[in-house]
């Protein structure tokens, strides 16, 4: 077990002893439900409704505007109070619709269930869409656009990404768990749509309790199967996982579906089971409270919407006041403004810590020590883009693949003289592909 892997990577203290073993607990919002229209890649969803407007749990409340867009539900019952300017997660604010929870969770009517062998391929992709499915281990791609490729006879391998590599995260442990047949239905829905396809949930070696559930639910599904991986990050990265598990490799002009692959994190597998098989859209998700300042960590079952103070409340509240909240991983997530800011379709988790140990650190001079090489996943040379990016040197950071970085932040981790690596690649990356766009 545990031979899966690629080069690179690192191996920091992963936390997770914090939550792991803390069940899921399910929580309901006390104040207003605040629904970003910008949930996902790509075009912000069109409101359907407005101020004053009596909306029900499950109701549509903003369609996606575009083949790259997904729509969004509401998650309670009650009354619009209008569109409003607000922060999200991430810190940027947006146009949200705001609702005042009516506490009576009255559900909107929903179409008929079919049974699975009974749908044609475009309604199941077509009911994934409508029910608002985007990728949310955090990139927040819509899973209809993903699951729609020019050639689907040539995927040959759907992967569940189950690694949950980032340090303190928990919730996709407690789903593996907890909701294991869920899981293995939403591979069932995907295998249905790509005839030529093996379903593979790819799980890292420190997970034993997850593999022998998985092996034991998938024992009678002949196109079904573990892939045990080392335990290392960026093990779930997209990229990473992929030659992994298949020893395809992709790189940043690629899809996946380029190298005959579909990746979906487990709780949009499991979305997709609710959305599939019972119908329902996506109105709730899974998210881990952490860190070493929280008094009870745990992972809760939330309606998205609900505000991230109330979750931490929950939680217990903080043990000090936190120099550092973050919302996703210590390694890709966000530094938070506020912890008044929304649970969304990709809100994975909020971590709280006692210091700031970034901004402690103070940044010296590159030592040529190539360690940022030797983990970097990407076999790149973190420390040369750096320097381009920091000289807005475009043309030289893309001529030496600076493209190709995946902001795992791995070399910022290992670097003896602090450099913020993939701060400074990361931003130059971002303007890169902006102008590679507009061309």
């Amino acid at each position: 077990m545990g031979f899966l892997t690629f080069k690179g990577g690192i191996h920091p203290d992963d936390g997770k002893r914090f939550s792991k073993d803390q069940p899921v607990q399910a929580i309901l919002p006390k104040g207003d439900l605040t629904y970003p229209l910008s949930q996902h890649i790509g075009a912000p969803a069109q409101p359907l409704v407005k101020k004053g407007d009596h909306v029900l749990k499950g109701q549509m409340i903003a369609s996606a505007s575009g083949f790259v867009s997904a729509p969004v539900h509401a998650s309670v019952s009650g009354i619009v109070k209008g569109l409003e300017q607000r922060f999200s997660p991430a810190g940027t604010k947006g146009e949200c619709i705001v609702i005042e929870n009516d506490g009576e969770y009255r559900e909107a009517e929903h179409e008929t269930v079919k049974p699975l062998g009974e749908m044609s391929r475009d309604e199941i992709v077509e009911k994934i869409g409508n029910s608002g499915i985007v990728g949310m281990g955090g990139a927040g791609f819509p899973t209809r656009v993903k699951l729609s490729p020019k050639e689907p006879e040539k995927i040959d391998h759907i992967i569940a990404n189950c690694a949950e590599c980032e340090p303190y995260i928990t919730s996709d442990y407690r789903r593996i768990l907890e909701n294991t047949e869920e899981l293995v239905s939403g591979m069932r829905v995907l295998l249905s749509l790509f005839p030529n396809a093996e379903g593979i949930f790819a799980v890292e070696d420190n997970k034993k309790d997850c593999i022998d559930k998985l092996k034991s639910a998938i024992s009678v599904e002949p196109r079904m199967r573990v892939a045990v991986l080392m335990t290392k990050y960026p093990q779930g990265a997209e990229r990473q996982l992929i030659y992994t598990v298949t020893k395809k490799a992709i790189n940043s002009s690629m899809l996946p579906a380029d190298a005959g692959c579909i990746v979906d994190n487990v709780e949009t597998l499991i979305g997709i089971h609710h959305a599939v098989i019972e119908g329902k859209p996506l109105t709730e998700r899974i998210v881990t409270v952490s860190g070493d300042d929280i008094v009870s960590p745990g992972n809760f079952k939330v309606l998205l919407g609900t505000s991230h103070q109330e979750l931490i409340d929950a939680a217990g509240g903080f043990i000090t006041q936190p120099q550092k909240l973050i919302s996703g991983g210590p390694m890709m997530g966000f530094a938070m403004v506020t912890a008044d800011a929304p649970v969304t379709k990709t809100s994975s988790s909020i971590l709280a810590f006692k210091e700031d140990i970034v901004a402690k650190s103070r940044e010296t001079a590159c030592i040529n020590c190539s360690r940022c090489v030797d983990v970097c996943p990407s076999r790149i040379v973190p420390a040369r883009l750096a320097d381009l990016a920091l000289r807005h040197d475009e043309d030289g950071f893309v001529a030496m693949n600076g493209l190709e970085c995946v902001e795992c932040g791995s070399c910022s981790y290992v670097c003896p003289a602090k450099r913020l690596l993939k701060q400074a690649i990361g931003s130059m990356r971002k303007t890169a592909l902006a102008n590679k766009k507009r061309k």
